[in-house]
């Protein structure tokens, strides 16, 4: 029901501090194309209590940068890694995976001295690729997701191999691997933050325009958690995983929040 109100969520999953950048940043990521019209990014900003001065020059520093392109009253997301980071909130959102015949993706780091630069860089690509670390120098995944949908051109020093059932000659064991999926990922954990993060969506009406920033932040943290969901074949997940049911629970919320944003224009 419509309470014309602003409501509190209490804390949010990885929730951080909102900046004027980072508003009209996450505003433009969740439109498809990127772009929308200053009047609109604007008016949203001001539900976070940013004024007009503040959100034109947040507006005009990213236009400085190269993250976005100003053209006929309207700003769009040029930047190449603001761009990548959308297409991975696109796969995350809709969940896809490909059918799974039990094979593992192993990635074995270069043995070569790496800076302490390049070894975070590393780590965060592997996570992207939604890997987790098997040992030390050993990453691993199930192989049900698209390779161009991840960030393997990133691992240019990571020799990725296949874990196949029925071959003999890989020293690593697919069975193994499987066995090991409690250790890699903390799925209890993301399961109780789906939990928590679709009764907060049933929660708050997305209608309500008093609701904008407490729409706006539940958003974020339902696409930040998506991220984190490392996308395993269903052989592999416990009985009662929430991932589809949070994405449904969200795409229906969602297209009247979008709804509620048009409205500013």
């Amino acid at each position: 029901m419509s309470t014309s109100r602003k409501i509190s969520l209490g804390p949010l999953p990885g929730h951080r501090p909102l900046t004027a950048r980072s508003v009209l940043a996450s505003a433009l990521l969740g439109e498809e194309p990127p772009r929308l019209p200053v009047a609109q990014l604007v008016r949203l900003a001001a539900a976070f209590d940013i004024n007009e001065n503040r959100a034109r020059v947040a507006l005009s520093r990213m236009v400085a940068n190269a993250e976005v392109r100003a053209d006929d009253g309207t700003y769009e997301l040029i930047s190449p890694p603001l761009l990548a980071r959308q297409s991975r909130q696109r796969l995350s959102r809709t969940g896809a995976t490909l059918a799974w015949d039990g094979t593992w993706l192993v990635g074995i780091v270069s043995p070569l001295p790496a800076t302490a630069q390049r070894r975070a860089e590393r780590r965060q690509a592997l996570g992207r690729s939604r890997f987790a670390e098997y040992r030390d120098g050993v990453w691993a995944r199930p192989d049900n997701l698209e390779a161009a949908n991840d960030a393997r051109s990133e691992l240019h020093d990571v020799h990725v191999i296949r874990a196949a059932p029925l071959n003999s000659t890989n020293p690593f064991d697919p069975l193994s691997l499987q066995s090991a999926v409690p250790r890699l990922w903390d799925l209890g954990d993301w399961a109780a933050t789906a939990n928590d993060l679709a009764t907060r969506l049933t929660d708050l009406d997305p209608s309500d325009p008093g609701n904008l920033a407490s729409c706006f932040e539940l958003s974020a943290a339902c696409l930040r958690h998506f991220q984190r969901d490392p996308l395993l074949p269903a052989a592999l997940l416990p009985a009662g995983w929430p991932g589809d049911a949070l994405r449904a629970t969200y795409n229906t919320w969602d297209r009247t929040y979008r709804g509620s944003l048009r409205s500013l224009r």
